[in-house]
């Protein structure tokens, strides 16, 4: 049996901030338990809600040297779901409201935590033959597995991943901070090791050292080979182009699952959601205050509200666009200019546009199963989720052809009756709202074409078991090394 452990700094339910917490908590489920036995390690953090952490056992305790003191290093165990997680305890570090917070802090905090994680394995007995490891904040593993824990006969073999969920982070400060921090000697402070433009880079360091290398798309892989996508380690990605892969994430399709879900008025599937989905839309016409207009075309945004997502050109056409016959329902909180410009607009035109400037996951449910359509376009996109969820609920995705929105959104084509959704490849305002008139001119006039395109999105299946068979079979080409 193959052995697997996932690091990371998040993971559902325990801990999320971001779509990493649901890579990290959904994918081990979908392994095939016979071949594979997949663990998580994440910190144990203060915040983590007592529901969960009044539920972890204890399973032993050491102490570590780290930057000139002895530091206690607490292992707690639960099982979620058939899998075993555990948890890095150390107050000093995993203290606060908020996993992350105070960027220097949390350098320090992730380069303790890696260090603690491998040096946990032989105190709970796991050996596992792949680490995987996500992002920045267990970047600092591979490069460890190199270097001082090569030498012990336990993790002599041991080989490791890191999936690169989103390049912009990078765990970056100036070269003397971090070498105190991962306690590496100069040797490692080279240009191609984890020096980056006079800065240490964590993650660079783990992408120069891992085995393996991922990013959550096809596409993505492609882009940050190139200097817009690539955050200055375009050439890196190049270098370790033969080590690198993209695999799409997937969603939780029992979460996510238009006909079990209870945040949402009405339930439906693939067969019947021609006559039941709409019930959702006029249950949150209502709830929201707009225009109650089952034939309008309304289209929702669930987003964090940042440039990243393209609101920059959502704001340069919306006005335009609230002149057409549609609804604009959004939902999300960011940048200040973004809140203020969609308050603004739900205030100029009340009865087509609803701007919900805070979070809330029955709220996000609502608007997948009620919209016709799902506004994404994004300046870049790793993945995207969002996408997905939409596919699922039937809620015709308008994307940007860029990162996993690519590869997971077929453009309708009407002459060949195909796609899924709609999409444009510039980063160009009136280009969107093009495509968004597309869409809208299909909807109005083709119901007929527009309901074969939510069928064939439904039909589509980005569980995480399709994810999963990519990843084994990552795993198995790198213990057969």
């Amino acid at each position: 049996m193959e052995k697997i452990l996932f690091v990371a700094s998040e993971a559902v339910p325990f801990i999320k901030t971001g779509g990493l917490a649901d890579v990290v908590g959904s994918l081990p489920k979908c392994f095939d338990k016979e071949y594979f036995d997949v663990r998580i390690l994440i910190p144990k953090y203060l915040c983590i809600k007592e529901e969960w952490s009044n539920q972890m056992t204890y399973v032993d305790h050491f102490y570590m040297d780290y930057l000139g003191k002895s530091r206690y290093v607490g292992i707690l165990q639960y099982v979620y779901e058939g899998i075993t997680c555990y948890f890095i305890d150390n107050e000093e570090y995993f203290t606060g409201a908020k996993p992350y917070g105070d960027w220097y802090k949390d350098l320090e905090k992730f380069c303790f935590f890696s260090r603690a994680a491998l040096s946990a394995l032989p105190v709970i007995g796991f050996q596992p033959d792949v680490v995987h490891c996500h992002d920045w904040q267990s970047a600092l593993i591979p490069v460890l597995l190199k270097d001082r824990f090569h030498d012990g006969e336990f993790f002599r073999n041991m080989k490791s991943v890191i999936t690169i969920h989103n390049l912009k982070f990078q765990g970056v400060w100036d070269v003397k901070t971090i070498q105190k921090f991962t306690c590496l000697p100069d040797y490692y402070f080279t240009p191609d090791k984890l020096e980056a433009y006079k800065d240490g880079n964590l993650l660079k360091g783990g992408i120069v050292f891992a085995d393996a290398i991922t990013t959550v798309s096809d596409t993505y892989a492609e882009e940050i080979k190139m200097p817009f996508y690539g955050e200055g380690l375009d050439g890196l990605m190049r270098a370790r182009a033969d080590s690198l892969r993209g695999i799409v994430n997937g969603i939780d399709y029992e979460e996510f699952d238009p006909e079990t879900d209870t945040y949402i008025e009405q339930a439906y599937n693939s067969k019947n959601f021609r006559k039941e989905k709409i019930r959702n839309k006029r249950a949150l016409q209502k709830e929201l205050g707009l225009n109650q207009d089952e034939k309008k075309f309304m289209i929702g945004i669930v987003s964090r509200l940042t440039d990243q997502k393209g609101l920059d050109l959502i704001q340069f056409v919306i006005d335009e666009l609230c002149q057409d016959d549609i609804q604009l329902v959004v939902l999300g909180t960011g940048e200040e200019r973004y809140e203020n410009m969609f308050r603004h607009y739900a205030w100029k035109y009340p009865d087509k546009v609803s701007a919900n400037i805070y979070y809330s996951e029955a709220m996000s449910h609502k608007i997948y199963a009620s919209c016709d359509a799902f506004l994404m376009p994004s300046l870049f996109e790793p993945c995207g989720l969002s996408q997905l969820m939409s596919l699922r609920y039937g809620t015709v995705p308008i994307v940007r052809e860029t990162g996993g929105l690519k590869d997971t959104v077929e453009p309708y084509n009407e002459f060949e009756n195909k796609g899924t959704g709609f999409s444009f490849s510039n980063y160009n305002a009136h280009e969107m709202l093009s495509s968004v008139r597309y869409a809208e001119g299909i909807y109005y006039d083709k119901k007929r074409e527009w309901n074969k395109i939510i069928d064939r999105a439904m039909a589509k299946d980005y569980s995480w078991k399709t994810s999963a068979m990519k990843y084994q079979e990552l795993y198995d080409w790198l213990i057969g090394c």
